[in-house]
């Protein structure tokens, strides 16, 4: 555990992307508790990995607050689900996309 200097207001760390263990030292460093309403075993959970925070990275809070976390994105928030990785039929035609601009001229063209 360390210690941190006895300030009334401290900034919140960015926590998104660490997994749980890590978000728990981060904050407790910080001065911060955490929260996980996703999660009631939230002092057990060691590799999920956090995906939104409240408030954001860099806001003042007193010493203390509470931070909320959770590990599954909400409803409409993406959730996985990129769809199939399966070949399209038909194919689409070979050759690429067309230029739309013109070729490119000679730079050392003589202009007459």
């Amino acid at each position: 555990m360390r210690i941190t200097p006895k300030t009334p207001e401290v900034r919140v760390p960015r926590l998104v992307g660490l997994m749980a263990v890590d978000a728990r030292e981060t904050a407790e460093a910080r001065g911060v508790l955490l929260a996980a309403p996703d999660r009631p075993d939230f002092h057990l959970t060691v590799v999920d990995y956090v995906v939104r925070q409240y408030p954001l990275p860099g806001s003042e809070v007193p010493r203390g607050a509470v931070v909320t976390v959770w590990f599954d994105l909400g409803e409409g928030e993406g959730g996985g689900g990129a769809g199939v990785r399966e070949p399209r039929l038909p194919r689409p035609p070979s050759g690429g996309l067309q230029r739309e601009l013109d070729a490119p001229r000679d730079p050392f063209e003589v202009l007459r």
